[in-house]
């Protein structure tokens, strides 16, 4: 059975074809741009015993349903293609981004969830919809393939009140729905699962913490393989500090910059989610780009760096707090896979707390799960890529039998 797993955005499609039993990747792509003057579909097959097969089309892609299309031609072309008919899809799995309080696991979609769905829009304006798009495209193009929705919010659905309720006044939570959510759920989940298998323990018997840094930023608090706390909240602008968006501020700063700058809240929400983070700090969200800046003399970029560590390094502190006991702390995403100057820097200080790093094992580039603390710590430090598509394949797999 081959799966076919689908992440769509606002203005783009991203995918995998991936074969049940072996979780080989058949094929991955993205189709972006849609609506645009011109859009663009990049495909990656992997035939057979071949090598990696490219194609990249660029054309006008007016919609979602044009965009996958687009896809399932060059899935099923002759020479490219790793499908021959469409028939051969058996599940279909779709990236969801918010599922409320309505959704603690993976489900299959119904005309129900896609209403609870669509109902949660509120909380995820930007993604539902797109998501709902993808879902919707899927259906038409596949009516008899079982389609499975996994929620980024799930995984945190264990969260006790005590962690995810604000001190606003109640009912702002029992009629308004506002509390803590979390999100990159599945990426947490992924990774806790992988460092258990490293740890030799089941999940159940295992408290970590999971540290996902990329463009976006995240960390969990997890309990006996639960999620008990998360750094995003209501929406992915809380917690750390991030590409382009702050992480925690003063709630007030909305307020003062009303009252001094006359900005608008549509400019203020813009400024916090696009402008700020690493890019408001240096003027660059790449920390590739930071770093060479950094070592070039740029003051602010390494004042970047040393910003979002700190940010990090608390969050873990008070994580090891909430859990008492720390089997492990994983680092994830782009940058925390990648980043041995953030992975150190965040971690720096916590030797008190029995987290020792091995600089050597830091530093070594490897795109495998690895130990990256010395042997006597008594907390073992993990770098873990994330795969967030097979995690989802995963979850297809638990719910769609052949």
């Amino acid at each position: 059975m081959k799966f076919f797993i689908i992440n769509s955005g606002s203005s783009s499609i991203k995918y995998q074809v991936i074969e049940q039993g072996t979780e080989a990747v058949l094929a991955s792509g993205l189709v972006e741009r849609i609506g645009e003057v011109c859009g663009r579909l990049k495909n990656t097959s992997f035939p057979g015993s071949s090598d990696a097969l490219e194609t990249v089309i660029e054309q006008p892609i007016p919609d979602h349903y044009s965009g996958m299309m687009l896809v399932i031609g060059v899935l099923t072309d002759k020479k490219h293609g790793v499908i021959c008919h469409t028939s051969e899809i058996g599940a279909i799995g779709h990236r969801v981004v918010h599922g409320g309080e309505d959704f603690r696991a993976s489900t299959l979609i119904t005309p129900e969830v896609i209403g609870a769905i669509r109902r949660n829009i509120p909380l995820a304006p930007l993604h539902n919809p797109a998501n709902l798009d993808g879902i919707r495209v899927a259906m038409e193009i596949f009516p008899e393939v079982p389609q499975v929705a996994v929620f980024d919010t799930a995984f945190h659905q264990t969260m006790p009140p005590r962690a995810f309720l604000y001190a606003l006044p109640y009912d702002l939570y029992e009629r308004d729905r506002v509390r803590r959510y979390g999100f990159h759920g599945t990426s947490h989940r992924f990774v806790a699962g992988e460092c258990a298998r490293l740890l030799g323990k089941p999940l159940a018997e295992c408290n970590l913490i999971t540290v996902h840094l990329g463009n976006g930023c995240s960390m969990t608090a997890i309990e006996n393989g639960r999620s008990i706390d998360t750094s995003l909240g209501m929406t992915p602008l809380e917690g750390l500090v991030m590409g382009t968006r702050c992480g925690d501020i003063d709630p007030a700063l909305h307020l003062f910059l009303k009252q001094n700058k006359g900005m608008d809240l549509e400019s203020i929400d813009a400024l916090l989610n696009k402008e700020s983070g690493l890019k408001g700090l240096c003027g660059l969200n790449d920390m590739r780009d930071i770093h060479k800046a950094a070592a070039e003399g740029n003051v602010r970029a390494r004042l970047a760096v040393e910003v979002q560590t700190y940010r990090n390094r608390k969050y873990i502190g008070a994580f090891m707090a909430v859990l008492g006991r720390v089997d492990g702390i994983v680092f994830t995403a782009g940058i925390g896979e990648n980043d041995p100057i953030v992975r150190a820097e965040s971690l720096k200080g916590l030797e008190v707390f029995g987290v020792r790093l091995d600089p050597d094992k830091n530093d070594q580039r490897a795109g495998e799960a690895r130990c990256i603390s010395t042997a006597d710590s008594t907390v073992r430090v993990f770098v873990i890529p994330t795969n967030e598509e097979l995690a989802i394949a995963r979850e297809v797999a638990t719910l769609v039998r052949p």
